[in-house]
């Protein structure tokens, strides 16, 4: 069965989602990040990251303040902002695509879109009360994800009769959250929330059965890039975990961005650009011949 397609606009941007996969590109601007944290707290340096994801084919970039690994502490609102909004406002003057700030909090995200940030990635599906009225009033996308708790708990011994299920539940119900906030649907992507409260297991029956979030009739993004569950499988010694920069991690990324696309992701968050750019073109040719194919009648 063919994947949906969306058409999304706000602001002044319009992207497709479909036939070409999307690619969010990671950009933190934290300390403390499990993957690349400290080395871009530099305006610059945020500036030539977010430019190099560009050039290597990002459609959106997705700056965050907050740590969120598991055990992370919360960051207070004051010293997010004091991360986060001089980078989107450097940045969103630099560059053309759309900018996402990667937040829980209402605060954050309405200050993050004064200085150019037109997408809200909420890992905690507006736990903030604040956060859906927000959305709503400045014309934004909104990512709303399933997590099982918080950072500071979420990877201690999380337990699901029905993971699927459950966490179907939980996004549909943060769906109506957001639509009775006044935020069209047609503004809605949903994120399962790959490693947020999840076993490696979770993590890959959740992959596995990305097909059934279809019924939703959103868009789909999944983060998989760099997580725990793809450095523990690939790990030579049992009770070991590889490096989130280790060259094995890299190659384990992307084939779990590639499971991911198969199974029906709209758009995958990344660390590693221009690699997922070439999964990306490959799968998404994979994927589509079949409509080419028939098509061109050749059958």
């Amino acid at each position: 069965m063919r994947d949906p397609e969306y058409r999304l606009q706000w602001g002044n941007y319009s992207m497709t989602l479909g036939c070409s996969t999307r690619i969010m590109g990671i950009l933190n601007v934290t300390p403390d990040s499990f993957s690349d944290g400290g080395k871009f707290f530099q305006l610059d340096n945020a500036l030539a990251q977010a430019e190099k994801m560009i050039a290597d084919g990002a459609d959106i970039l997705d700056i965050g303040g907050e740590s969120t690994r598991p055990s992370s502490a919360p960051v207070g609102l004051d010293e997010e902002c004091r991360r986060v909004l001089p980078v989107i406002e450097h940045i969103s003057k630099h560059v053309s695509i759309p900018i996402s700030i990667d937040t829980r909090k209402a605060a954050v995200a309405r200050r993050a879109i004064g200085v150019g940030a037109s997408i809200i990635n909420d890992i905690s599906a507006l736990f903030d009360p604040e956060m859906g009225a927000v959305a709503a009033q400045n014309d934004v996308l909104v990512v709303l994800m399933h997590m099982k708790g918080t950072p500071s708990d979420m990877q201690k011994s999380p337990t699901y009769e029905d993971v699927v299920r459950e966490i179907q539940d939980f996004l549909k119900q943060a769906v109506l959250k957001a639509v009775a906030c006044g935020v069209p649907r047609s503004k809605i992507i949903i994120d399962p929330g790959i490693g947020f409260g999840k076993t490696v297991y979770h993590n890959l029956f959740l992959i596995n059965r990305l097909h059934e979030f279809r019924d939703m009739g959103l868009p789909i993004l999944m983060g998989t890039s760099r997580k725990a569950f793809i450095r523990k499988i690939l790990s030579p010694i049992e009770g070991q975990t590889l490096a989130p920069d280790h060259p094995m991690v890299a190659v384990g990324s992307q084939a779990s961005v590639a499971a991911c696309i198969m199974n029906g992701a709209h758009m995958v968050r990344v660390h590693d650009v221009a690699e997922t750019c070439a999964t990306v073109k490959i799968v998404d040719a994979i994927k589509n011949a079949i409509h080419a194919k028939e098509k061109q009648g050749d059958t």
